[in-house]
């Protein structure tokens, strides 16, 4: 079987599984690189020609990347050819990488600096709903209802459905931009916004902003679980506006939350303020002796002076009888 004929049945399989678009770009692609590397036709394809590709072409890659290619080759070779290549090759540990979460202050500093009323509509939604790009890209004006003040994700990851409240602050500018746009909320001049052009927006506002940080469009979605974190909405609920299937996938955002991070006390400082505290007391005892000391003292001189005046007293008495 040829290369092309190959992935053209690679991109049925994947959309009778009900595959999205970008899991067909992502399958192609790697299933593509694979057998150009190869330099064989799919069915001569085995266990090592997979370990040479990703020794060659992934050593250096996020873990990730590992993963999604066995993915992608074991999906194609199991719905195309009815085996299995990748069995026997063990599967990288998923990397915890702690996500970039900008401050409040620096999501209203983003969502300002953006060139356009559009533009900054656009921010202000991802980052109040913690949307997902895609799910951005692909509201409908008909996924809104204003006078529920509700509006529904539709087939968003895993294919399912969820619910968000549309932000007051919003309710007036989403109405208003619904009129001037076709099927979608958000479009350009040739039909439906891309990921690419959202990307666009936030790279150019964040560097306009002067942020430091690698800002993207997940940034924003996960500032937004964050801050929900650290005014203390309850995990689960987080959950469920994330449209998390896990909760540990949710459970993230509680070792990104630099506010939930400063509650914790170093043992070290509790040790040090024990420390201070009891040196504290010491020295708090040891101005009250020295306080004692010094009342002592002064009582003591105190008494020899009036010893000394009764003495001065009585000689001058006995001077004056002498004298008499």
């Amino acid at each position: 079987m040829k290369k092309e004929e190959f992935l053209q049945k690679l991109k049925t399989e994947i959309k009778i599984s009900k595959g999205s678009d970008l899991t067909v770009k992502n399958y192609c692609f790697f299933n593509s690189k694979f057998l150009d590397f190869c330099n064989k036709e799919p069915e001569q394809i085995d266990e090592q020609d997979i370990k040479n590709f990703l020794a060659e072409k992934f050593s250096d890659k996020a873990t990730s990347s590992t993963i999604l290619v066995l993915a992608a080759i074991r999906f194609a070779y199991k719905k195309i050819l009815g085996k299995d290549p990748t069995t026997r090759i063990e599967r990288p540990k998923k990397e915890r990488v702690i996500p970039t979460v900008l401050t409040k202050e620096e999501v209203l500093k983003v969502i300002n600096a953006s060139n356009t009323k559009k533009s900054r509509l656009i921010l202000s939604l991802m980052y109040a709903i913690g949307m997902r790009v895609s799910e951005l890209t692909n509201l409908k004006k008909e996924d809104l209802h204003f006078e529920e003040q509700l509006g529904y994700i539709r087939k968003a990851k895993g294919k399912k459905d969820r619910m968000f409240r549309i932000p007051e602050s919003l309710t007036e500018d989403l109405k208003e931009a619904i009129k001037r746009q076709g099927e979608y909320v958000f479009s350009g001049f040739k039909g439906k916004l891309s990921n690419r052009n959202i990307q666009s927006i936030i790279k150019r506002a964040a560097k306009k902003a002067g942020i430091q940080k690698n800002v993207h469009c997940h940034t924003l979605r996960h500032s937004f679980a964050t801050h929900l974190l650290e005014s203390g909405v309850d995990i689960r609920k987080i959950q469920v506006l994330l449209g998390h299937e896990n909760l540990a996938t949710t459970e993230i955002y509680t070792h990104v939350s630099s506010e939930e991070v400063k509650k914790i006390e170093s043992p070290l400082d509790s040790l040090m303020k024990k420390k201070g505290n009891e040196e504290k007391v010491e020295l708090e005892e040891l101005e009250i002796e020295k306080e004692q000391q010094e009342e002592k003292l002064k009582e003591k001189e105190k008494q020899e002076k009036e010893e000394e005046n009764t003495n001065e007293k009585i000689q001058d008495t006995e001077t004056r009888q002498k004298d008499s």
